[in-house]
Parts: structure tokens; C-alpha cells; sequence
């Protein structure tokens, strides 16, 4: 009786172990989906990051997948850890903007646009990337579909209706293009976040950068990221809201978007606005956000303003002043994005509704270098990622410290076309070191900028 009572306890055991090592893998119980591909061991920690998106109509001659991947090399040259692609999904033609349609009206969540390739394309992509040390994430738009998408025919109760009991278009837009989801539908917020889900499972993908975010229920992204996080239990997924709302955070975002940066940086080359007006927008865009580790993503361009607005060489300034510009939204409290081009001074709008190719022979190789440089300091500084920040700018000149406990770092950037005199606060005399060169810098109480000229100094 002694033995077999061993017997079935070691069984018991065996069974225990096999559970357990069942638990710890990268897969949930009850999900339809097997887990392709293993987990990204260098993932960034999110104030690490630094964000490339990418325009696959526009990022190549091809327009496809593998025009991404032909150039992984260059992105991680630039020293980007993070590639953003925006939607790969098949875009809904009826009603359709443009000439191609817009990404963002999707016509299947499950499914790559054929014009893009195939879902083995987008999986040697994310391979590829991953070996280049390198996260990708995926552009998710949950809060409506093309008109086109299956869920419209199949299940017409999951989007709001009008008094007429017609499927609508977003509330307060003129996105003719896209039908507006019902979110207080659970079914089908079970079936989003399964479309969600499909994707890291299927193509191993570490996160979304999730469109329109601040129209999309909180409650709704608060239940799909704790679940799309329990996915993958041995490595973090990166999750960025294009939205403003603090609660983003609450919600379990690690990042929101800084639409009023980027607007108080045009105010300050189109309406003069001195550069403290950037100081103030920074505690804007943090107030009431008492956590130091919930960062904002800045930018200079993206594929909205790039198109509607400008390239950063027509909004701030032509080379130098994108570039002068450049350094502030990297390193003021940021965690920045890059827009595909920007970084050679692409001089050209791109149409994301139809195909305009970059043509990268074009490469401004000063912008470039200047680029690369801008990264590689920032990818090397525990101020910059993680430090604290303080204001001391004039009307021309952005000035601020990021200072952690081994470092401290001063940025002097002078956004406008004259020569401008920056009357130096006593906090900030005294010698330092170019961040970029090493060289001694001694900082009196006056310090004279050349137009467009910037300064990143370091102790």
C-alpha cells in the first residue's frame, strides 16, 4: 500500500510539472491560436524606445513587406528599436478615399492586403526585425471598419445606428469611408480583441499602436490589453495610444500621443510664439500623470500632419531648424517617433491614400548624420530616458535639464532664424562636456546661438 501510494504521488508530481511548464509558455488555455515563432528577448523597456513608423505604400518602390525588410539595415543604423508599420490589413473599397483607399477604413482584421504580400511576408519580417534587435508593432483601428468588412453583413447589431436603423459614420467626422462600431456590443469587443490577439499569436508581433484611441471606450482598452498582455508571460508587449487622455495609462498603455506638442512647436515657427510656450505644453500633456515611467511620444512628423501639414523642412524651418526642432521632441521628456524620410530631409509629401514611393537616393546625408547622432546620444543617456526635467527656456532659445542621479544633461536649442542671445540661468554656469564630441564647454551667463543652432551638453 506504501508503494503505490508513491507511486501516485510521484504521478501527481509529474502532472504538476507538466502543468506548470504548460502555463509558463507563450500561449492562453483557451485561445483558438498557437504561438508562432519564440519571444523577443531584447524587447526595450518603454522609456528605451525609439519608435520608427513606417508607410508601406510610400517606404519602397515595391510598396510591400519585403521593401520593409530590404531595409531593417538602414532603420537599425538610424537607431530605431522599434519599427511601427502602419496597417497591413486589406482596406475596404466601398466608398473608398483616394486613390487607393485609406488604411485606416479596415476590411478584414484578419487578413494582410495582398498589395502588401502575404501573412509569411509579415512573418520573416517580424523575424528579421527581432534578429536586429528590434520590436515591431502593428496599427490597430477599433473604433470603426470599412463598409466592406464582413462584420457589416454578418453582424449589423455591432455597429450604432441612427433613428432610421442605419449604420452610421463616426460621430462629429467626415469619415464617409468607415462605419462606426458599437461599443457597448460585447460580442463584439470579444471578436476585436480576438482579431487583436490573432496577430501576436500568429505573426509574433510585440504590440500595437492603436488609431483614434480616445474615442474607444477606456473599459474596452483596459479588458483588451490586461488580455493581449497574459499572451505572451515571458516578455512585455509595447502598447501606444494615439490619444491624449491620462487615463490612456490607467488603461495599461505604456505611451499616449503628444498632439499638443506638436502643435505648440508649429505655433512656434507659424505664429512666432516663443519657445516657453513648449514648457507649458509639456506640463500640459503630463498633468495629473503622477507615475515618472508613463512616457508621451513626440514627434516632428507623422502621416497625418505630413501629408495635410507639411514635411518637417516646410513647418520648422527648412534643415537645420527640422532638425533643431528634432532634438527638442526626442529629448524633452519623450519618447520620440520617427516618420519614414524625415530622416534623409525627404522633401516631399507622402500620400498615403494612394502610392508615392520614397526615392531614398535623395538622402540628405548632413540631416542623416545629424540624425543618427541625435539617437545615439539619447539611446546612451539614463538622463535623457529616464531623468527629471526642468524648463529654462527664453523667447527664442528652448532650453531644459534632464538630470538623473549620475547624470545631467542641458539642451540649448534655438528655434528661430536669427542669432539669439540666451541669458544663462546660475544653475546652469560652469563647465561641461559636448554630449556628441567630449570637448569642454564653458557656460557663462551669456550664450550666443546662430540661427537654428543647438547645443546638447552634458556633466
Amino acid at each position: 500500500m506504501k508503494s503505490n501510494i508513491n507511486i501516485v504521488y510521484t504521478l501527481l508530481l509529474a502532472l504538476a510539472f507538466v502543468s506548470c511548464s504548460s502555463s509558463d509558455s507563450d500561449s492562453t488555455p483557451d485561445s483558438p491560436y498557437t504561438q508562432y515563432g519564440t519571444s523577443f528577448d531584447k524587447m526595450p523597456n518603454k522609456e528605451d524606445a525609439i519608435i520608427y513608423q513606417v508607410n508601406i505604400r510610400a517606404f519602397s518602390q515595391a510598396g510591400t513587406l519585403k521593401g520593409v525588410q530590404e531595409r531593417l539595415t538602414q532603420i537599425q543604423e538610424l537607431g530605431a528599436n522599434v519599427l511601427y508599420l502602419m496597417p497591413v490589413y486589406p482596406v475596404g473599397k466601398v466608398k473608398a478615399s483616394g486613390e487607393l483607399g485609406s488604411p485606416y477604413a479596415v476590411q478584414d482584421y484578419k487578413a494582410v492586403n495582398p498589395d502588401f504580400g502575404t501573412l509569411q511576408d509579415l512573418q520573416v519580417l517580424v523575424e528579421e526585425a527581432h534578429k536586429k534587435n528590434m520590436a515591431v508593432i502593428l496599427d490597430w483601428v477599433a473604433n470603426h471598419t470599412a463598409w466592406d468588412n464582413a462584420w457589416i453583413t454578418q453582424h449589423p447589431n455591432w455597429y450604432q445606428k441612427n433613428e432610421k436603423g442605419e449604420i452610421i459614420i463616426p460621430p462629429g467626422t467626415n469619415y464617409t469611408d468607415v462605419a462606426q462600431l458599437d461599443f457597448n456590443n460585447t460580442e463584439m469587443k470579444d471578436a476585436m480583441i480576438d482579431a487583436m490577439s490573432y496577430w501576436i499569436y500568429n505573426t509574433n508581433i510585440d504590440g500595437f499602436r492603436c488609431d483614434y484611441a480616445d474615442l474607444v471606450p477606456q473599459t474596452f482598452w483596459s479588458d483588451a490589453i490586461a488580455k493581449l498582455r497574459a499572451i505572451k508571460k515571458n516578455q512585455k508587449i509595447l502598447m501606444l495610444a494615439e490619444g491624449s487622455k491620462v487615463n490612456h495609462f490607467t488603461s495599461g498603455f505604456d505611451y499616449t500621443f503628444g498632439f499638443n506638442f506638436f502643435s505648440t512647436l508649429e505655433k512656434v515657427f507659424k505664429e512666432s510664439k516663443p519657445a516657453t510656450t513648449i514648457q507649458d505644453s509639456n506640463a500640459t500633456e503630463y498633468a495629473n500623470n503622477y507615475n515618472p515611467e508613463n512616457k508621451i511620444v513626440r514627434y516632428t512628423s507623422n502621416h497625418d500632419v505630413n501629408l495635410s501639414e507639411g514635411t518637417p523642412l516646410e513647418l520648422f524651418g527648412g534643415k537645420k531648424g527640422s532638425v533643431a526642432t528634432f532634438v527638442v521632441a526626442a529629448y524633452l521628456k519623450s519618447v520620440p517617433m520617427i516618420y519614414n524620410g524625415q530622416e534623409i530631409g525627404y522633401a516631399q509629401r507622402l500620400n498615403y491614400f494612394a502610392r508615392t514611393p520614397i526615392d531614398w537616393t535623395t538622402a540628405d546625408t548632413e540631416i542623416l548624420a545629424e540624425y543618427k547622432k541625435i539617437i545615439a546620444f539619447r539611446n546612451a543617456s539614463k538622463a535623457i530616458k529616464k531623468g527629471t526635467y526642468t524648463g529654462y527656456s527664453s523667447d527664442a532659445v528652448s532650453a531644459f535639464t534632464m538630470i538623473s542621479d549620475t547624470e545631467k544633461v542641458l539642451v540649448l536649442s534655438n528655434l528661430t532664424s536669427s542669432t539669439a542671445k540666451y541669458l544663462v540661468s546660475p544653475a546652469l554656469k560652469g563647465t561641461w562636456k559636448d554630449a556628441f564630441t567630449g570637448t569642454s564647454v564653458t557656460v557663462d551667463a551669456e550664450v550666443t546661438l546662430e540661427p537654428f543652432q543647438y547645443l546638447v551638453l552634458k556633466n
